[in-house]
């Protein structure tokens, strides 16, 4: 994307709960943020600079999506559409989708997609790519998507052996050549190895590769409603032994949903050492989870309170939009975190700014992004929301009325209003409107 000139965004809130505030961008970075200079909104700016009236609603940095599956999207009801609603289904749906897949045909949708994602607020994402097909297409279409998202979108890909490592023949070869081609991050999925001491041996042998290679690790571990589903324990002791703190994932974590408490009370303060962070699919794990159970139904979601409260760093993902596993979806992180917060009950105000930060500044984190906030000296890249505060953010899914890349206005939208025509009542609705007043 080619240089942009100075952007003065004027009169905007900041989640801190700043109000009337200016930042200036130049050259794609922050360099002042100020209170905004009533009736001289553009003094000392550089000449030529576009002023964007923020008119007081929500500046943020942009949306992240720490988990999806961009290589599967998009694909729903081809070749047939997940009767069950089970993630093995899903799972055998998409080998079925595999040999029928070209690279033409991944590259267009996963493109689509990111349309979408950048018109959410969504700049940043990593995604899986299914490495268990000798012809490695996902993986070369998914490259050059990246390669073509690159100005206006962050895309980080995870080798994953969707059958399993050692389950499927050729995986941990495929993946190596993966991993030569260029994709960013060792994955695996322990859990869907054919025995507990596979799974285990499966981590070993991924944290080792990612520590001789210098890559970090995003592991499918534990999406399971089995409480002896274990896996996360071996990924912190293999995260701590080979010195990969900070840049190993454990992504689904559903089984600690279904722990006995005791030995939660064990693990949570090993992966808090570890420096384990952890991603959360709400959407996706209320949906998948539980599907075993009669009455009560389990929600299924990894313990998210919890980890926060021990100190983990934890983000929510997408997971998937219209595909064999979730055939609903449309880039909104802010649905995301709506549905994190209901399903972790997470709805006090703190509770709320947790899932608002799970989408944003903790899944920045996970995904390791430079220069990413509101400071001096950050990248210039921002979402506009109708709304006032996070929490307002989400209740309202908030139109996203500009969205900013390297201090380059990418995106707009209308805001969201209504023209009633009932007797005696406005002619005009302000969903933002806390109480009539």
């Amino acid at each position: 994307m080619p240089p942009s000139a100075p952007l003065l965004i004027d009169n905007a809130r900041l989640p801190d709960g700043r109000q009337g505030m200016q930042l200036l961008a130049e050259g794609g970075r922050i360099v002042a943020i100020r209170p905004s200079v009533p009736g001289a909104p553009t003094e000392s700016v550089p000449a030529g600079t576009q002023v964007l009236d923020a008119q007081g609603w929500l500046l943020s940095p942009p949306f992240i999506d720490a988990h999806f599956h961009l290589d599967a999207t998009l694909s729903h009801g081809l070749p047939r559409v997940n009767a069950s609603g089970t993630l093995l289904e899903g799972i055998a749906l998409w080998g079925e989708l595999k040999p029928l897949l070209t690279e033409d045909a991944i590259a267009d949708r996963a493109l689509a997609y990111c349309d979408w994602a950048v018109a959410r607020g969504l700049l940043a994402i990593r995604s899986h790519v299914d490495i268990c097909d000798e012809r490695l297409l996902a993986v070369r279409a998914l490259l050059d998507v990246k390669r073509r998202v690159a100005p206006y979108l962050d895309l980080q890909l995870v080798a994953f052996p969707q059958d399993g490592l050692l389950r499927s023949p050729g995986a941990l070869a495929n993946l190596q050549r993966a991993l030569d081609l260029g994709v960013d991050v060792v994955g695996g999925i322990p859990h869907f190895e054919r025995t507990m001491a596979e799974g285990a041996e499966s981590v070993r042998v991924l944290c080792e590769l990612a520590a001789a290679r210098g890559l970090p690790v995003d592991m499918h571990c534990d999406e399971s409603d089995d409480p002896l589903s274990r896996h996360i324990e071996t990924l912190a002791f293999h995260t701590q032994r080979l010195g990969l703190q900070g840049r190993v994932t454990g992504s689904h974590l559903t089984s600690m949903h279904s722990m006995d408490n005791y030995y939660a009370s064990k693990l949570l303060p090993l992966m808090a050492e570890a420096g384990v962070h952890v991603v959360a699919n709400p959407l996706i794990n209320i949906t998948l989870q539980g599907r075993h159970d009669s009455y009560p139904k389990r929600r299924g979601m990894t313990r998210v309170p919890e980890l926060m409260a021990a100190g983990v760093n934890l983000a929510f993902g997408h997971d998937c939009v219209m595909d064999p596993w979730y055939s609903f979806g449309s880039a909104c992180m802010l649905e995301v975190a709506a549905m994190g917060l209901h399903v972790a009950q997470m709805t006090s105000s703190a509770g709320q700014r947790q899932c608002f930060d799970a989408v944003t500044v903790n899944a920045a984190r996970v995904l390791g992004l430079p220069g990413y906030g509101l400071d001096v000296g950050c990248r210039a890249d921002f979402v506009l929301l109708q709304a006032r505060t996070p929490e307002e953010a989400i209740r309202l899914r908030a139109q996203r009325l500009a969205v900013v890349r390297g201090g380059a206005v990418v995106s707009r939208m209308a805001p969201a209003t209504a023209t009633l025509t009932l007797p005696g009542r406005p002619d005009s609705v302000d969903f933002t409107r806390q109480a009539p007043g």
